[in-house]
C-alpha cells in the first residue's frame, strides 16, 4: 500500500485561539471531535472553552516540542503506517486504512484509537525516556514500553483485535493464552521485521530466559492445572500486565501466558502451512488450536 497521509493534528490545535477557534477546529476535523473528543454533532460546542484552554497550557505546550522532537518525520510515519496497512489488507482484503492523524494529548485518554474510518496516535505517550513529561503514574517496567519503536507494534496489536474472533462464553487460562498469542502472530506477520521483544515488550534479557526455560514454563501451567481455571484473578496474573511471575520465578516476565499462547500459535501454523491468518484469526475454538499444534516442549 502507498504511504499513508498522517494529519498531525497536534499542529493546528496549539494554534487555534479561543473558544471560537476550538469550535472551527473540531469543525474542520469531524471525525476526529466525534470519535476521539465525543462530540456529539457538529452543532455541540460543549468543551470547546475547556478545549482552547488546554491548547494554552504551558506544560502541554513543552510536552508537544517534546514530541515533535521524537517524532520528526511526518512522511516516514506514513510510510510504516502504509506498509503495515498494506499487510493487513493483504491477509484481509476487505480492509480499508482508517483516516491517521497524530494527536498530544497530555496522557489523557487512550494512547491510541482507532475504529473502521479512524486513527489517532497520542504521540506523546511514545515520546521515550528522553522527554521530560512521562505518564507518572504509570509503573517503570510498562513505561519502558513506550518509545517510538512501540508505537507500530501497539497499533499493530490493536487491530489484531478486529479480527481476532473467540467465544464470548471463553473464559478459561487456556483461552485467554491462545487469545493473546494470535494477537502478537498477527502483530509479528503485518511488522515482520519487528523482534519478539518490541511485540511482548521484554528485555532482551527476558527473552532469553523465556526462551531457555519454555519447557519449565508449560510444566508449571500443566503442573498447577491451570489450563481450565476460570478465576479472573488467577488467569490475570498470567496473561495481565505484572512486573513478574513470581509464581513461575522471580525472573519469569509478565503477560507469560500470552507468550506460551504465541509459541502454541507458532507450532500450529507451522504443522498447517495451507492454513491462511485469516483463518486463524477466525478459529474459536482454543483446544482445538492446541490440540492441533501438537505443542509439547522439551526440557532443554
Amino acid at each position: 500500500m502507498a504511504p499513508v497521509r498522517v494529519q498531525r493534528l497536534e499542529v493546528p490545535f496549539f494554534q487555534m485561539k479561543g473558544p471560537v477557534g476550538a469550535v472551527a477546529f473540531m469543525n474542520a476535523h469531524p471525525a476526529f471531535a466525534r470519535f476521539y473528543l465525543q462530540r456529539r454533532s457538529a452543532a455541540d460546542t460543549t468543551g470547546a472553552a475547556a478545549l482552547a484552554h488546554l491548547a494554552t497550557e504551558p506544560h502541554l505546550r513543552e510536552l508537544h516540542q517534546q514530541t515533535a522532537v521524537a517524532f520528526p518525520d511526518s512522511a516516514a510515519l506514513g510510510r510504516d503506517l502504509g506498509a503495515l496497512f498494506g499487510r493487513v489488507k493483504y491477509y484481509f482484503p476487505g480492509f480499508r486504512a482508517p483516516v491517521a492523524t497524530t494527536f498530544v494529548s497530555g496522557f489523557e485518554g487512550k494512547d491510541i484509537f482507532v475504529n473502521d474510518s479512524l486513527l489517532v496516535l497520542s504521540l506523546d505517550w511514545f515520546a521515550g525516556p528522553q522527554a521530560k513529561f512521562r505518564p507518572v503514574e504509570m509503573p517503570k517496567y510498562m513505561l519502558r514500553n513506550y518509545t517510538p519503536a512501540h508505537l507500530l507494534p501497539a497499533l499493530a496489536l490493536r487491530v489484531a483485535t478486529k479480527y481476532n474472533r473467540h467465544e464470548l462464553t471463553a473464559n478459561t487460562m487456556l483461552d485467554a493464552m491462545v487469545s493473546g498469542g494470535k494477537a502478537l502472530y498477527f502483530a509479528g506477520r503485518v511488522l515482520p521485521c519487528a523482534p519478539d521483544s518490541l511485540l511482548l515488550g521484554y528485555t532482551g534479557k527476558e527473552m532469553v530466559g523465556v526462551t531457555a526455560n519454555e519447557a519449565k514454563v508449560w510444566a508449571h501451567f500443566l503442573e498447577q492445572n491451570l489450563l481450565y481455571n476460570t478465576t479472573p484473578f488467577t488467569v490475570q496474573k498470567y496473561v495481565g500486565e505484572r512486573p513478574n511471575v513470581p509464581e513461575i520465578d522471580a525472573t519469569c516476565p509478565g503477560r507469560v501466558g500470552q507468550w506460551v499462547g504465541l509459541q502454541i500459535v507458532r507450532k500450529y501454523m507451522a504443522d498447517h502451512p495451507d492454513v491462511t491468518l485469516a483463518q486463524l484469526m477466525a478459529e474459536r475454538n482454543a483446544q482445538k488450536l492446541l490440540n492441533d499444534s501438537h505443542y509439547r516442549p522439551k526440557r532443554q
